[in-house]
């Protein structure tokens, strides 16, 4: 009798399969280098405690998290058990007398901290990092670090895409340690944070933690007036994808010293020939974009090495785009450094979380009833709160990135709630960049662009006077199934069974796009960059080895998207180039 085949493979990619035995030994947070560190990365022990009392042992590699093909671990854990990672270290010799950061990445998603028996403040955020002076723990010689969490998949607390039942739009959770582990040494009074503002000719650096000291640039010295210093620029560049310019500098406070980056650009709403635009350095952009989904075929949240996320942006760059919509999933610092000097502009969305109904959020609104009042949606006060600090958080963390444009709130009513005063609260904590308050639908009255998602029907423009976002539409199949996930479920919007009609579909879709465009439509964010398990729509097949499109297949359509924002009489002579 013939045995059934399996219908999920799991696929390496190439980086997977040439994995150092210290995967990510690069400097987590570009923005801020210093120069001493040490990786934690690696091999770790690992327990797992499931139901009845059963403990499964086992080595573990870190930053990949054991439902990873990468983390080398064979056992899943189930939503709610528990994780026990170990390992020791030793402090180098020449940290004697400083403070000692134990910094982490990430950890899905409650997490409990020792070192030597000493246990830390629990962090409960799977998606944002954290850290702790662990200086008073530590002794001479080894010491003992261990970390135990759990990933309940608890709906109070921001959740993204995971899911108990993987499959379709919902994908396989992400549980324990998914990003870099590393230590840090620092001065008794060092630089804890930094807070760039810039405009089109100057920029203003502060530093959180210390009040005196100097930037330095190109060969001047800055001074810091209480932990900030404001300087014009001279013979200013400006940051865009296609001039993607950085500005490196060194703050210098005591003993502490840190090097880091900024750019100049701006973003404003203008009306050109009466028509609402986004512009970016004071012109008319089209914001030609992908939604980012951020997983991978053998790492799940964590690429196998840094090199995959420019890997990814210079592939959807040769053709032709210039926009990533990062869905519902924050990044490793590495992938928003990687766009700012590779220019590549994202769009942010934070992570939802509350609970999401099918009929609600995506059935109704599919056939237009796209308008509800979000007063009482999402109604239990701690998720509300816990969604807010996250939404603060998460601009904290990456509001000092040029390539940060754009920020979503609710993505298609997932966890959405009195949307008009988080729209309020983001804006005055970040004027600078543009929100999607409710992208999809469900929207309320405030948001800086009208949004819409669009699959089914013909591609059309919103009725509010704002400039127009199809922050959604696409989502065609064309399958590999030696390259896929799933070989027998497939998920999309429109499915081709050759390339040649893939990619007829792909080009009638953008060319239907240039008169949306003349009249009013400032980005599109096609869905979507790569294959995601169930989802074979990418441009990417999900274990990278195929992209999907040529060059030369969709770039004449990008110059023609570029020239159709700016209208009729406005080209520049660079324009005509």
């Amino acid at each position: 009798m013939k045995q059934a085949q399996p219908a999920t493979q799991a696929l390496l990619t190439r980086e997977g399969r040439d994995l150092p035995a210290l995967p990510w030994k690069r400097y987590p947070r570009p923005q801020m280098r210093r120069a001493d560190w040490l990786c934690l990365n690696g091999e770790w022990d690992l327990s797992i405690a499931k139901a009845h009392d059963r403990v499964i042992s086992c080595k573990i590699r870190v930053p990949f998290c054991p439902e990873s093909l990468l983390s080398g671990v064979t056992e899943t854990p189930a939503p709610g058990d528990a994780l026990l990672y170990r390992r020791s270290f030793s402090v180098p010799a020449g940290w004697s007398g400083k403070r000692v950061l134990l910094h982490f990445g990430a950890a899905m998603r409650q997490c409990v901290v020792c070192v030597n028996g000493r246990e830390f403040p629990v962090h409960e955020n799977g998606y944002l990092p954290f850290s702790l002076d662990v200086t008073d723990a530590l002794r001479g010689g080894e010491n003992q670090l261990l970390v135990r969490v759990v990933n309940d998949l608890d709906p109070r607390y921001p959740w993204g895409k995971q899911s108990r039942s993987r499959g379709g739009m919902w994908y396989t959770p992400c549980s324990g340690l998914w990003q870099t582990v590393w230590l840090e040494p620092v001065p008794g009074s060092y630089i804890r944070a930094l807070h760039i503002t810039t405009g089109a000719d100057w920029a203003e650096i502060a530093a959180d933690g210390v009040r005196d000291g100097f930037v330095e640039l190109d060969g001047r010295r800055y001074p810091l007036s209480d932990g900030s210093v404001k300087f014009s620029i001279p013979e200013p560049q400006l940051w865009s994808p296609e001039e993607p310019f950085l500005y490196d500098f060194t703050l210098c406070s005591g003993e502490d010293r840190v090097r880091s980056y900024f750019a100049l650009r701006t973003l404003t709403t203008e009306l050109v020939n009466g028509v609402p635009r986004l512009c970016l350095n004071g012109r008319p952009y089209f914001f030609n974009g992908l939604l980012d989904q951020g997983y991978w075929s053998d790492g799940l949240y964590t690429p196998a090495s840094p090199e995959c996320f420019e890997q990814d942006i210079l592939a959807m760059k040769s053709l032709g785009f210039n926009t990533l919509r990062k869905h519902i999933k924050i990044e490793p610092e590495q992938f928003y450094y990687d766009c700012d000097r590779l220019g590549m502009i994202v769009f942010q969305d934070m992570v939802n979380n509350g609970r999401y109904h099918y009929l609600r959020d995506t059935v109704l609104p599919t056939i237009r009833l796209q308008r509800m009042r979000d007063k009482y949606l999402n109604r239990d006060p701690q998720a509300r709160g816990l969604f807010l600090s996250a939404m603060d958080d998460t601009v904290r963390l990456l509001r000092n990135h040029p390539c940060v444009c754009l920020w979503t709130i609710f993505n298609e009513g997932w966890g959405q709630f009195c949307a008009d005063e988080a729209y309020r609260r983001l804006k005055e904590l970040d004027p600078s960049r543009w929100i999607d308050a409710t992208s999809g639908w469900f929207h309320q009255k405030q948001s800086d662009v009208d949004s819409l998602h669009i699959y089914f029907d013909k591609l059309h423009l919103g009725k509010k006077a704002l400039p127009q976002l199809l922050s959604e539409f696409g989502g065609f199949v064309w399958k590999l199934p030696e390259h896929s996930f799933n070989k027998t479920q497939t998920y999309g919007y429109r499915k081709y069974e050759t390339r040649d009609d893939f990619v007829r579909g792909i080009r009638k879709l953008y060319q239907s796009l240039i008169p949306l465009a003349e009249q009013g439509l400032c980005g599109a964010i096609y869905t979507q960059v790569s294959d995601v398990e169930d989802e074979t729509n990418g441009l990417l097949s999900f274990d990278r080895e195929v992209m999907k499109l040529q060059q030369e297949e969709l770039r004449d359509l990008s110059a023609a998207l570029a020239r159709a924002v700016r209208g009729r009489g406005s080209e520049r002579p660079e324009d005509l180039q």
